[in-house]
């Protein structure tokens, strides 16, 4: 079903996900979701946990509140799929991504530990896109007041952590390269 999702129309998503649809929308989209975790470790995995608690500025958040803001936007995105998918009509609440940063006891985890949990969740949503039916991904439900579809929740996920990519380098000094081609 992945490899068949084209990118959803602007209408089917909240103006602030423009940015990371279109950061995917030229790309398969399949492939990007296979590839991001190997990529995120590829460009993290060298670090030290010191290293990890690197912060760009004093008031922003450290590698590794990056990295477990990846996973929990990652599960609430996917979870919005699946009760869209499933046909629940239920308006979804929204989520202040800085109390879950606050609250996700990050800096005391390890890099590695941070890592393999984006493993696990990315391997879980990957199982749930791959299976949408085409009637499933052109569903509409209701997420922070907005109307989304679960097609263009695909391609937020891709395109959120294609965002954070590339503000670990920009702003973090990381190289980031695509999956595999690191030495």
């Amino acid at each position: 079903m992945l490899s068949d999702l084209t990118p959803p129309a602007a209408d089917e998503y909240a103006a602030f996900y423009a940015e990371y649809v279109a950061t995917v929308a030229a790309r398969d989209v399949a492939q990007v979701l296979a590839t991001q975790a190997q990529q995120l470790r590829e460009t993290c995995g060298h670090l030290t946990d010191e290293q990890a608690l690197f912060r760009y500025a004093p008031d922003k958040w450290s590698i590794k509140q990056v990295l477990r803001h990846l996973s929990d936007a990652e599960r609430v995105f996917s979870y919005r799929a699946l009760r869209i998918s499933r046909g629940d009509a239920t308006p979804l609440p929204g989520f202040d991504e800085n109390s879950y940063a606050a609250e996700s006891h990050a800096e005391a985890l390890r890099l590695t530990t941070l890592l393999d949990e984006f493993d696990a969740v990315r391997a879980a949503t990957r199982a749930l896109y791959e299976t949408l039916t085409p009637e499933q991904a052109a569903r509409r439900g209701t997420a922070s007041e907005k109307t989304i579809t679960v097609r263009a929740l695909v391609y937020i996920t891709a395109g959120h952590v294609a965002h954070h990519l590339n503000i670990l380098q920009e702003r973090y000094g990381l190289v980031v390269t695509e999956a595999g081609a690191a030495g």
